[in-house]
């Protein structure tokens, strides 16, 4: 039952992504850290990653690389911090991190901030990015905040080449903190499916839903898996 539930978490969460163009960490991380921890980061960073790299094949003509190396080079710093973080803290505390990331992330998500992608800012972003992505699989927001007023096939895009690097930078980086090992890549096996069906189903009817409607409801999800994730620490 564990399994099935997680499976369906991750199917939902590809499901949002390829819609939204970030949202499978945001909605699976809180949820499947209740389910058991282990399955945050890696797993889910490793579906991420599965993702990233079809959606990045499919709009490869909307990506802007000489934009995206600043983001890149502030991913690197971010990478190893938030990888540090994980030998510091307890499960308890990650709980905490985790469920504050989302909430956070649902904030900005909800704001009317609007930054404009530069140098500095995609180099922060990039680093913050990291940071959250490594530590908590939840990498998207800080890049989503910089490029949510672009085109919506522009933002998937690069989003999408972004996390490609930066979930490689984030695995190889739980790997050599002892965070990323052969039960990780067990659990990630039924995900593998999961990922791809979610993908196949958005790219059929995502046009035939509303764009707010779908944003809107998944941030109401993610809000409360957040908030569920951040009791966890006080129980």
């Amino acid at each position: 039952m564990e399994i099935l539930i997680a499976t369906v978490v991750i199917f939902v969460g590809a499901y949002i992504q390829t819609a939204l163009g970030f949202g499978l960490a945001i909605v699976a991380a809180p949820i499947l850290f209740l389910l058991d921890p282990l399955y945050v980061p890696a797993p889910i960073t490793m579906s991420a990653l599965t993702l990233s790299l079809v959606m990045a094949a499919s709009h490869w003509e909307s990506i802007s690389f000489s934009g995206l190396k600043f983001a890149i080079l502030g991913r690197v710093p971010g990478t190893i911090c938030g990888g540090m973080l994980l030998v510091w803290i307890s499960i308890e505390q990650l709980a905490l991190w985790v469920g504050i990331s989302v909430i956070v992330a649902v904030i900005l998500s909800l704001s009317n901030l609007k930054l404009k992608p530069s140098t500095g800012s995609l180099f922060s972003a990039g680093f913050l990015s990291g940071f959250m992505g490594t530590s908590t699989s939840i990498g998207g927001p800080p890049m989503a905040l910089l490029l949510q007023h672009e085109k919506s096939d522009f933002i998937r895009a690069n989003m999408s080449a972004f996390f490609c690097v930066s979930c490689l930078m984030s695995l190889m980086m739980l790997l050599s903190v002892g965070k990323l090992d052969h039960g990780h890549i067990v659990l990630f096996l039924p995900f593998f499916p999961a990922t791809l069906t979610g993908y196949w189903l958005a790219m059929k009817t995502v046009r035939k839903i509303s764009h707010n409607s779908l944003r809107y409801s998944s941030l109401a999800l993610c809000l409360l898996a957040g908030s569920m994730t951040v009791a966890y620490y006080w129980m």
